[in-house]
């Protein structure tokens, strides 16, 4: 072999090398290290607002990317849905849309997520907040005076925001929220009708005609909020049903 062809080959090897290792570095984001396309889906990942979870060293610790990946879908009956927005914190009075009522002040609530989830084929919204409490007693308490109070905690919007508090007198968006007692855990599950929107923009550039947002008074729109809160209450309450 001539030097000239070795020459050739070591440039050859070298071009070779130097791609494998911008095809194979890790970007951040990757999912697994190496699959660049990985990386853009992280911009795609539902907002998170809030502190995040605390040491492992806490076993209970709410860690929403565990109990709702953003993922995930959940099917249950007629409901088929992802997460969008969430919010999560350890003073559990943020999640009420008044913070000066004594509903969670003083009840030994140990943390909080409020999740948002976004209907995958119906026009509809839905809010899970999760409440950790020292014990069951507490849990019970809570439950029971979160009952006696309806619309008292905050419906979580698809960017982690909270949903306007309704004033007194007006029509509610939505049914009653379902309350759920699960071990020293309490969850609360409200759905809404979507609020009108385009859909993304067709590969042509045309914009697609935006879903019909039906009244709460429209045949099968009450079964529709219904059939996601039913589904995302136990979604959300079976992880804890021993704990």
């Amino acid at each position: 072999m001539t030097a000239r062809r070795v020459v050739g080959w070591v440039v050859v090897i070298g071009v070779v090398a130097a791609g494998g290792w911008v095809i194979s570095r890790p970007m951040p984001g990757d999912f697994i290290p190496g699959l660049g396309p990985s990386s853009k889906d992280a911009t795609k990942t539902p907002p998170v607002v809030g502190d995040a979870p605390r040491a492992v060293a806490d076993p209970e610790v709410l860690d929403v990317d565990a109990y709702f990946p953003a993922q995930r879908v959940i099917e249950a009956g007629g409901y088929k849905g992802k997460r969008s927005g969430a919010r999560r914190g350890d003073n559990c009075t943020e999640v009420l849309h008044d913070r000066a009522l004594d509903l969670l002040r003083d009840g030994g609530c140990r943390g909080y997520l409020a999740v948002s989830f976004t209907g995958q084929d119906k026009p509809v919204l839905s809010s899970v907040t999760l409440l950790r409490f020292a014990d069951a007693p507490a849990a019970a308490k809570a439950a029971d005076a979160l009952r006696a109070k309806p619309g008292s905690v905050a419906f979580i919007l698809p960017d982690a925001s909270a949903a306007p508090a309704q004033a007194a007198g007006t029509a509610k968006p939505g049914g009653e929220p379902r309350v759920e007692l699960v071990g020293h855990y309490v969850t609360v599950t409200s759905s809404r009708p979507a609020d009108t929107h385009a859909a993304p923009p067709s590969p042509s550039g045309a914009v697609t005609t935006p879903l019909p947002v039906p009244s709460t008074s429209a045949p099968g729109t009450e079964q529709m909020l219904d059939e996601a809160t039913r589904a995302l209450s136990y979604t959300a309450g079976a992880p804890f049903v021993w704990m």
